[in-house]
């Protein structure tokens, strides 16, 4: 278990291990309502062909059973539910420490016609409530970076894969070009804070999931805690000259 005395990132901020996860709590109650809309603002709609990607590589079968871990307002449980078929015992469990988020996405997936073949959990990705090998996949879109022990949260992810089975995480990470990161960087700290109080009255919070993507590991460093996880391979797939990067690690 963690040193709970330790600090954490908060953004560029450093604060005590205990307060990280009910202030990132507060954020994303607070942005759930926008949460959806602003993704497509600040990623031109990018982001929706990236986890159609991540899904592609997930490579699912229709009787996997399934865990997307932050699973947010639910859009990759909804394109993964898309894939499986509950008559061949196929599922997904969408998880997330958050209830509002949780709610509102898996009211997405009560609309679309899914239910029947989702469950929603509310969990701590450090101490997820599955059985050991109990998913044939498990995924993480975006909620690395907000975990407040990111090393625990891909030791649960191999913990609850079935050997022979595949975790994939998909972050925002280091651009591979000095150009692209120069341009990055300058669309990060000045548009995106700027549509976070245009579109959802909330720039701060916005501030933050910047802030969070640059103290978030380099592919590198996030291969090699795949690696420390117990994951036995680990690939990386960048995305969009590396802003964006795919790893999936394997349990044999």
């Amino acid at each position: 278990m963690p040193d709970k005395k330790k600090t954490v990132d908060f953004g560029f901020a450093d604060i005590p291990y205990e307060e990280k996860q009910a202030r990132v709590a507060d954020i994303f109650s607070q942005v759930a309502p926008s949460y959806d809309r602003m993704n497509d603002a600040m990623s031109l709609g990018a982001h929706r062909l990236w986890k159609r990607h991540l899904v592609r590589l997930a490579a699912i079968r229709p009787d996997y059973h399934i865990c997307d871990v932050a699973s947010g307002t639910g859009d990759v449980a909804r394109l993964l539910a898309q894939q499986i078929d509950s008559s061949l015992g196929g599922h997904v469990t969408m998880s997330d420490i958050n209830p509002d988020m949780l709610a509102y996405g898996y009211d997405k997936l009560f609309d679309a016609g899914l239910a029947d073949c989702v469950t929603a959990v509310e969990a701590n990705a450090e101490q997820l409530p599955f059985d050991d090998k109990q998913f044939d996949v498990a995924t993480m879109v975006f909620g690395l970076r907000n975990v407040s022990d990111k090393k625990q949260a891909l030791a649960e992810l191999k913990r609850v894969v079935k050997p022979g089975g595949t975790a994939l995480v998909m972050e925002f990470s280091r651009p591979r070009s000095a150009l692209v990161s120069s341009v990055y960087d300058a669309y990060s700290f000045s548009l995106i804070p700027y549509l976070g109080e245009r579109f959802a009255n909330d720039r701060e919070s916005y501030q933050y999931l910047v802030e969070s993507i640059r103290r978030h590991p380099d592919q590198e460093t996030l291969k090699q805690w795949f690696y420390e996880a117990g994951f036995d391979d680990c690939l990386v797939h960048n995305i969009a000259s590396g802003i964006v990067a795919i790893h999936m690690g394997t349990v044999c």
